[in-house]
């Protein structure tokens, strides 16, 4: 088990550039960001494409990994949570938008 601080951490970590910060975090996190995606996912239209596990990757990648991250400094692990679930709001909205 892990705790709390060890989240925060991590964050620490990868904002300083360690390469192997990101690969430590996600399992910490996937859990509860597969929660928030989970609640983003119910209001959403029958018929929606994005899968909640693509939801999560996608938010994670932008979070903290991939061409497309941000470059973000963290206030902790609510900070990053808090962060995640407004990517993923962003993420379905771009959706929605190419739907269209």
């Amino acid at each position: 088990m892990f705790c709390m601080t060890d989240v925060t951490q991590i964050l620490n970590q990868i904002e300083q550039g360690d390469p192997s910060a990101s690969e430590k975090l996600l399992p910490l996190v996937y859990e509860e960001l597969r929660k928030l995606a989970a609640n983003k996912m119910v209001g959403e239209k029958p018929g929606q494409t994005l899968q909640g596990t693509a939801l999560v990757h996608e938010a994670y990648l932008r979070l903290v990994g991939g061409s497309d991250s941000v470059t973000q400094q963290w206030d902790g692990r609510r900070h990053f949570f808090a962060a995640a679930a407004q990517a993923m709001q962003r993420i379905l909205i771009d959706n929605a938008r190419r739907k269209k």
